[in-house]
């Protein structure tokens, strides 16, 4: 596909033109297989360390498929996959809505397995997109920032304290840019859908010079420098992860409400290594029976009982509501919204 081929609502996700046409990567790595055979490429947002224990688990399993593993953004990824037709096995994302996208548009495998058909129902989505992780968004707060126990809980309690104290997180208050993050712009347009508050909170958010990150990890650096005091929306496994490699803060799971981020996989229609790409989605369908994988990365495996036992948590549902914010018109009000809200300009 050429790149003016190309949807106008995608257009303008990615904020494409026809001089914008390579997709970046952030990391690539290889691993050899101990007898190798095959070769799976895959493209993910997954941060290497991160994933890397799952890689090394499945190829434990299968000694002959060395693993091509390459990481870009959830824009960058969707440009490479959607506008260049790279040639990947595997896609996996956390931007729900852009993987929706692509089985949408053709760029998925229709795949079924025992594996795969124990998943629930909201896991998956026409045979073509599997979730393999349910991953919150949280709040993040400074151990320096807030040394006690009061801290926010809720999105009411953080407006409060935002408004209330405005001169002591000017400028400490971190979240997504989310035009430019695809993960951030997921999460921000499903806190509308289900309160209202989000768009009080963006306000009182925009009247502190609030800093706009890409990523998840960005923020969690930033919090550990002190140079923020709050971070909104950001991805609880990663949190995890690095809160025990070094600790400085603290994760909130918001007692409102916490939207829970299904990270999928799908197998490209551009595939060369379709019997292995199908052997990895059984493998990470199954994730729930390896509680030592889950340990090892941070990825929280789907758990539909963790989720029952918890009326906050709120799993967005894989399918086609998740593609009514990719509209060109919807999105761009919702940005022009967003804009207003945050910049205060």
């Amino acid at each position: 596909m050429r790149l003016t081929d190309l949807p106008a609502a995608i257009m303008a996700i990615l904020g494409l033109t026809s001089a914008a046409f390579a997709f970046e990567i952030e990391e690539r790595a290889r691993y050899p297989a101990a007898n190798p055979e095959t070769e799976l490429r895959i493209i993910s947002t997954a941060d290497r360390a991160v994933f890397e224990p799952i890689l090394l688990a499945f190829q434990q399993q299968n000694q002959t498929i060395s693993i091509d593993y390459t990481i870009a953004s959830t824009t960058e990824l969707m440009k490479a996959v959607h506008a260049e037709g790279e040639a990947f096995d595997l896609v996996i994302s956390s931007a729900m809505d852009l993987q929706t996208k692509l089985a949408n548009d053709g760029f998925a495998r229709t795949y079924r397995s025992p594996a795969t058909d124990a998943l629930p129902d909201w896991a998956k989505w026409r045979d073509q997109v599997f979730a393999f992780t349910q991953e919150p968004a949280v709040l993040i707060l400074s151990e320096t920032a807030f040394p006690d126990e009061a801290y926010p809980t809720s999105r009411d309690e953080l407006i409060e304290l935002l408004r209330d104290q405005p001169d002591r997180f000017r400028g400490k208050v971190g979240t997504y840019d989310v035009r430019t993050s695809g993960f951030g712009y997921l999460m921000a347009t499903q806190d509308a859908r289900v309160s209202e508050n989000f768009w009080r909170l963006l306000e009182a958010m925009g009247r502190l010079d609030t800093q706009l990150y890409c990523c998840s990890g960005d923020m969690l650096h930033d919090i550990r420098e002190g140079k923020l005091a709050i971070a909104y929306n950001v991805l609880g496994s990663y949190a995890q992860a690095q809160l025990e490699d070094g600790g400085g803060y603290r994760i909130v799971m918001m007692s409102d409400f916490a939207n829970i981020m299904l990270r999928t996989v799908l197998i490209s229609t551009k595939a060369d290594n379709i019997a292995d790409a199908q052997t990895m989605i059984n493998f990470l369908a199954s994730l729930e029976s390896r509680p030592d994988l889950v340990a090892a990365s941070g990825l929280p495996a789907v758990d539909t009982d963790a989720l029952q036992s918890n009326v906050a948590l709120r799993p967005i549902r894989l399918g086609p509501g998740l593609l009514a914010f990719l509209d060109r018109l919807t999105r761009r009000n919702f940005l022009r919204n967003w804009e207003a809200s945050i910049t205060q300009e």
